[in-house]
C-alpha cells in the first residue's frame, strides 16, 4: 500500500492552519475561558470525527453527487454559521458579567464542523488523491481519516492555551468588544461564502 503521505500531509497542514467557522468558535470561546475553549474544540473534533466515519464508508459521497442534497446542508450550515455570528455581535457590547453564559458549546462546536460543507467536501477531495488504486480503499480511508482527525487535534491543543493568553490581553472590554465584533463579522462572512461556493 502505497500512500501518498507527503503531498496528503502537506496539504492537510495548510487545511489545518487555514482560519474558518471552526477555528473562529473555538478562539472565540477559549479567550473566555480555557474550560469553553476546550469544550468547543473537542466539538469540533467530534463533528470531524463524524465527517471521517461517514467519508470512510462513503455516505458523504452520496451527498456530495446529489446536488439538492449538497445544497440542503450548505443552506442549514450558512444559517446556523450566521446565528452564531448574530449572536456573538449582539453581546459583544455588554460587560462580561452581563452577558449570558454560553450554554452547550461543545454542542455549537459539533454543529458547526458537521454543517460546514467544506468539512466534508476536503475529506472527498483529499483523502482519495492520496489513496493507492492498487489497494484495497477502505483500510486506506480509515487511516488518512484517523490522521486527519489527529493532526486537528494537536491543533487545538496548540490554539486552546495560545488563544487564553490573547485572552489576557483582552480583559479590557473595549479591546474585548472589538474582538467579539470581528469573530461575530467573521462568522456571518464566512456562513455567506459557505452558500456562495
Amino acid at each position: 500500500m502505497h500512500i501518498a503521505w507527503t503531498s496528503f500531509l502537506l496539504a492537510l497542514v495548510v487545511i489545518t492552519v487555514v482560519p474558518g467557522p471552526d477555528f473562529v468558535l473555538v478562539m472565540g470561546n477559549a479567550v473566555r475561558s480555557f474550560r469553553k475553549g476546550v469544550e468547543a474544540a473537542l466539538g469540533v473534533l467530534t463533528g470531524l470525527l463524524i465527517h471521517a466515519t461517514l467519508a470512510t464508508v462513503g455516505l458523504s459521497a452520496l451527498v456530495a453527487a446529489a446536488p439538492a442534497a449538497l445544497f440542503v446542508v450548505k443552506a442549514i450550515g450558512a444559517l446556523y454559521l450566521a446565528y452564531i455570528g448574530f449572536m456573538t455581535l449582539k453581546t459583544a457590547n455588554k460587560p462580561i458579567e452581563e452577558q449570558p453564559q454560553q450554554k452547550n458549546v461543545f454542542l455549537r462546536g459539533m454543529l458547526c464542523d458537521l454543517l460546514n460543507p467544506k468539512v466534508m467536501l476536503t475529506f472527498l477531495s483529499l483523502i482519495p488523491q492520496a489513496m493507492d488504486p492498487n489497494a484495497a480503499p477502505l483500510p486506506q480511508a480509515a487511516v488518512l481519516s484517523a490522521v486527519t482527525v489527529g493532526v486537528f487535534a494537536v491543533f487545538w491543543v496548540i490554539v486552546v492555551p495560545l488563544a487564553r493568553q490573547l485572552g489576557r490581553l483582552l480583559s479590557r472590554p473595549r479591546t474585548r468588544a472589538v474582538f467579539e465584533r470581528v469573530c461575530g463579522t467573521a462568522l456571518i462572512g464566512l456562513a455567506a461564502s459557505v452558500l456562495a461556493t
